[in-house]
């Protein structure tokens, strides 16, 4: 069973960054998730992906992964880029776009 060690990224509606500077070790599904027939649930028999680790630093995942004999696959995260803007630039004269209200 392969697991997926990777640095979870801020949600889309959260400008905060808290749980995205520890590295997460998930384990990948081993089987299929199936549809439950007395309530409809989706089930599985698989445990595992119901475990997710937590590391400070991305060498600490690893040597668990290869500590354990679990076979990983390590997801670099994409810094976002940010730009800067400053309120007064609403403003200037020489704007580029037009003003809109």
């Amino acid at each position: 069973m392969a697991a997926r060690i990777f640095k979870p990224s801020r949600g889309a509606t959260s400008s905060g960054k808290a749980r995205t500077k520890r590295w997460v070790l998930r384990f990948d599904p081993a089987s299929p998730r199936q549809i439950e027939p007395l309530m409809g649930w989706t089930a599985s028999a698989d445990t595992r992906q119901q475990v997710q680790l937590t590391f400070d630093t991305r060498e600490q995942a690893v040597a668990y992964a290869e500590r354990e004999g679990i076979a990983y696959v390590v997801d670099e995260p994409e810094e976002p880029t940010r730009k800067v803007i400053s309120y007064s630039d609403n403003f200037k004269h020489n704007r580029v776009g037009s003003w809109t209200h």
